[in-house]
């Protein structure tokens, strides 16, 4: 257990150093692929109820992808190994049995950016309880971290796009691999090719009342996509864009910009064509302007992992700033 101590020790350090108030000491830049968790447990844990706990929770379905792929990639590693360039990941899920109840989330412990969580508890039940009750919240840290992620490497090198902001009032940031593959003053799409099929956003707006209440929501936003998206979108002659209709999309109360918002994920497929795939719409209220502005974006590539395609989808999206 000497070990065990001198770990959390070490996180214990850490932690006070982060909320002394004083200047921190340097830290390493951290490492690691979008979405890649590092979960440090002890073996004989990870083996056993409390390893498949966590990977009931952080390698569940991801949302509205055609194919089952986990939330995170997640790779375990004992807390003996914890340290030095391999405490450098950026994001980190450290579980351990301990003489205290804990759970914390712990930003920049050991690296720069990186968010990890900390979940101690005296007994292997205790620490499943932990785990059973905090996963949502830890989820959404992990999430909020690898948007901005995402979206730091997007700013490196951005695609500007001036006549989106002064045609349709929304500033995107796009990275400069995408280009502009269809315009107008009422619709963009941007798109990036892939080795096979490509990324894709949509923007265009619709009047106020094209979305009426809650309980309508779903089948007003299918609708609107069907109708709206299957117009501004060019397939072959006989073939239209529409919402899959074998599945239920997923409907949830987000927010853009600091502005209310409706964001569905689901399936879109060209029948005649035999083309499907993931989509992530977001219907922002933008009351200002008497329109909800609809931003969409669609992943196209058969035989391919999805969930990092739309995770930078997401992340270019939520970038929106709206006149």
């Amino acid at each position: 257990m000497k070990y065990l101590f001198i770990t959390l020790f070490s996180l214990a350090t850490f932690l006070s150093c982060n909320s002394s108030g004083k200047s921190e000491p340097y830290k390493q830049k951290s490492v690691g692929n979008i979405n890649s968790l590092q979960v440090v447990i002890e073996d004989d844990l990870w083996n056993g109820p409390v390893g498949e706990t966590i990977r009931n929770h952080y390698a569940s379905p991801t949302d509205g992808l055609p194919q089952e792929e986990p939330l995170f990639s997640m790779r375990q590693m004992n807390p003996s190994d914890f340290t030095g360039f391999a405490q450098s990941n950026r994001l980190f899920l450290h579980v351990s049995l301990g003489e205290d109840e804990k759970t914390s989330i712990a930003n920049n412990s050991f690296a720069k950016p990186q968010t990890g969580a900390i979940i101690i508890s005296k007994t292997e039940e205790g620490l499943i309880a932990s785990l059973n009750k905090s996963y949502s919240q830890v989820i959404d840290k992990f999430h909020n971290s690898e948007i901005k992620e995402r979206q730091r490497r997007t700013s490196i090198s951005p695609l500007k796009i001036d006549s989106l902001q002064e045609r349709l009032g929304v500033q995107l940031k796009v990275p400069s691999a995408y280009r502009i593959a269809k315009q107008s003053d009422d619709f963009y799409w941007i798109r990036k090719d892939l080795k096979s099929g490509s990324t894709n956003i949509i923007v265009y707006e619709v009047p106020l009342n094209t979305i009426t209440n809650d309980s309508l929501a779903m089948g007003e936003i299918i609708a609107m996509r069907d109708n709206l998206s299957g117009d501004y979108m060019p397939v072959e002659e006989g073939g239209r864009f529409i919402t899959e209709e074998a599945y239920a999309p997923f409907l949830f109360k987000s927010e853009i910009d600091g502005k209310f918002a409706y964001e569905m994920k689901g399936t879109w497929e060209v029948k005649t064509q035999y083309m499907a795939g993931p989509f992530l719409n977001y219907a922002i209220k933008d009351e200002a302007n008497n329109r909800y502005l609809i931003l969409e974006g669609f992943t196209y590539a058969p035989s391919v992992e999805k969930r990092n395609l739309q995770f930078e989808l997401e992340s270019i999206l939520k970038s929106a700033k709206i006149n």
